[in-house]
């Protein structure tokens, strides 16, 4: 089980969201049905473990993505990657379960691998030492940092810079904190491929000065083609790169009603009156229209650029292009209650031919848990009270 509840970012702990559901006393059981390593530092399989006749049922499952500081770790980190298995949503509930069988997930230090990857978040002025670590590796991988000038050999694209991570290797990228605002890493070997099969997450640097909001959360947008992990896992599927067909649609790694599971998921919780700040980098191949119900809200930064004042106006839908990245600010100003966070491109808001579902979250007033409205989500999401 996770110490902290809600989106990556700002949280809450258990026990404050247990309060106010008003099952405090129920301390034990929330969270015990989300199959994540749950914070667990059990030994993770490695790829060079992981052979042609390891059955996908052996592989472990990912886990929620956690915030890295990387300032806080005197500016260095290790990112390797694991074949795992990944339940977008495990639950019966909803058009579920849904679940790609073997995903490449990224890891950072002795954390727990996840899809997306873990949260990187520094400064502006510092440099980012990223050591890539491949030596229980199966196949070559690199890492691509979007946001930074950085030198020629860092660009982590290996047929221009000629720097390629093989298994059995470990490289090193010295990536500077020069462009503040929020970016995307991601492999850039076999891109559509590898991309594919999860390896991508979040770069924030944080400009001099930063002032965060009272709740302040980053979310991952991803379209998937679910064929192409299902045959990585052995299923007699094929997948064609130049034929793609995204039928699976995650927010943080999770599709509805998962992602609105307090450990497993990533909710926004809010009070009333909160200044609220979400980040959210597409990772994906289409664009998502990511609209807010019941709320009015301005783009502030772009691409790591901040929008002028003058140049801000208050909005409900903002369209987030493959790898853009777009943060909004907003108030929690509406009457508590429970609103939607979704796509707007309503066939992206269902698992398989269920409605809704896939690429939909929400924004829940405190002020609002302690409802019968409240207690039948969570068990939708599969989260006992």
């Amino acid at each position: 089980m996770r110490k902290y509840v809600g989106a990556p970012g700002s949280t809450m702990s258990r026990r404050e969201f247990l309060a106010a559901t008003g099952s405090a006393g129920a301390v034990g059981l929330a969270g015990c049905t989300a199959p994540t390593n749950g914070g667990s530092n059990a030994a993770i399989e490695t790829e060079q473990q992981t052979t042609a006749s390891t059955s996908a049922s052996e592989l472990p499952y990912t886990s929620p993505p956690e915030v890295v500081n990387v300032d806080e770790q005197g500016g260095k980190v290790t990112i390797s990657s694991t074949p795992a298995r990944h339940a977008v949503h495990p639950g019966e509930s909803m058009g579920g379960p849904v679940e790609l069988p073997q995903v490449w997930a990224f890891q950072a230090d002795d954390g727990n691998p996840s899809v997306p990857g873990p949260i990187l978040r520094t400064t502006e002025g510092e440099d980012m030492e990223v050591t890539l670590d491949n030596t229980d590796g199966m196949r070559a991988h690199t890492l691509h940092f979007h946001g930074a000038r950085k030198a020629w050999k860092d660009d982590g694209v290996p047929t221009t810079t000629g720097i390629r991570v093989d298994p059995g290797e470990k490289h090193t990228y010295t990536i500077p904190a020069n462009v503040p605002g929020t970016h995307l890493y991601h492999c850039h070997y076999q891109t559509h491929r590898h991309i594919e099969m999860g390896m991508y997450g979040i770069f924030r640097v944080d400009p001099k000065g930063y002032e965060p909001a009272d709740k302040e959360h980053f979310f991952t947008l991803r379209d998937w083609d679910s064929r192409l992990p299902r045959m990585m896992a052995g299923e007699n599927v094929q997948y064609n790169p130049r034929n793609r067909k995204s039928d699976v649609f995650t927010v943080n790694g999770k599709s509805a009603p998962r992602t609105l599971h307090p450990e497993d998921g990533s909710p926004v919780i809010v009070e009333q009156g909160d200044h609220v700040r979400l980040h959210f980098v597409n990772a994906g191949y289409m664009s998502h229209p990511m609209h807010i119900h019941n709320h009015r809200f301005q783009l502030t930064e772009k691409d790591g650029g901040v929008i002028p004042e003058a140049a801000r106006y208050e909005m409900d839908v903002t369209n987030i292009a493959p790898a853009e990245r777009h943060t909004i600010d907003f108030t929690a100003d509406a009457e508590p209650g429970i609103y939607l966070m979704h796509c707007h491109k309503v066939n992206h808001v269902m698992n398989g031919n269920f409605y809704p579902g896939g690429m939909l979250g929400g924004v829940v007033y405190k002020e609002a848990m302690d409802t019968d409205i409240f207690k039948k989500l969570m068990e939708y999401a599969g989260y006992e009270l």
